[in-house]
């Protein structure tokens, strides 16, 4: 018999997205690109602007990569959901061990992030500050973070996916809504007076502790999971 109403579905999806929202590459470039409008002589209100079409294509992006895929689960046959379910929480389990990782020997051996070779092209259109290319910029992150470090999203889009309704809705755009919180703080925070390389020093001094919360996070997430395809927890 499960266990009913013992985790609210709104604090675990308000948690995941908290602590996913914690993303150094597309803050790193956020923070690239308005160091690009203003060393142009931009002006801050140019710059807010880029900002909020670049989180605005963010969040766009997610909550239809989102949309997509629990449509994509929901036409899943549930003799096979309970199996899906177990097989994400497996693979989110990984993630969480290799972001837990990166707290101890940052950047050793295979890491969830972006390739290389994909972060030097993202740079590139970084430079390109009109508005057109800014929004194509946000929509490129978001596709190319979502398989390399999208996995709370996922554990989360699986849960919803199961009895997804207008409130599950409401909670996967509050997912988004979090997700992009802190470029939308970043971006206001400059635009106060904040200085772009104090930012940047946070950033970097903090990266290990991101990766350590992340990897609590998913593996946290990944048991929850695996409890609510067996049916020992429904979540309330």
């Amino acid at each position: 018999m499960g266990v009913e109403a013992q985790i609210p579905t709104i604090l675990t999806v308000i948690t995941a997205a908290a602590i996913d929202s914690i993303k150094p590459c597309a803050i790193g470039v956020l923070i690239l690109m308005m160091s690009v409008v203003l060393a142009g002589g931009g002006t801050v209100r140019r710059m807010l602007y880029l900002g909020f079409v670049y989180c605005f294509a963010v969040f766009a992006v997610y909550l239809a990569a989102g949309l997509g895929l629990v449509y994509f689960f929901a036409r899943i046959p549930l003799v096979v959901t309970e199996y899906l379910s177990i097989g994400v929480g497996l693979l989110v389990v990984v993630a969480g061990i290799l972001e837990i990782k990166d707290y101890f020997w940052y950047g050793r051996g295979f890491s969830l992030a972006i390739p290389a070779g994909m972060a030097k092209k993202i740079e590139h259109f970084a430079s390109h500050t009109t508005t057109l290319g800014i929004a194509l910029l946000g929509g490129f992150v978001s596709a190319v973070e979502l398989p390399c470090t999208g996995a709370p999203y996922l554990a989360i889009i699986t849960i919803l996916s199961q009895y997804f309704d207008i409130w599950a809705f409401l909670l996967l755009v509050l997912y988004n809504v979090i997700f992009v919180s802190p470029l939308i703080i970043i971006l206001i925070l400059v635009a106060s007076g904040k200085k772009i390389q104090e930012i940047k020093g946070w950033k970097q001094d903090n990266r290990g502790f991101m990766r350590l919360a992340v990897g609590v996070l998913l593996i946290a997430l990944s048991w929850l999971l695996i409890l609510i395809a067996n049916g020992t927890i429904n979540l309330g």
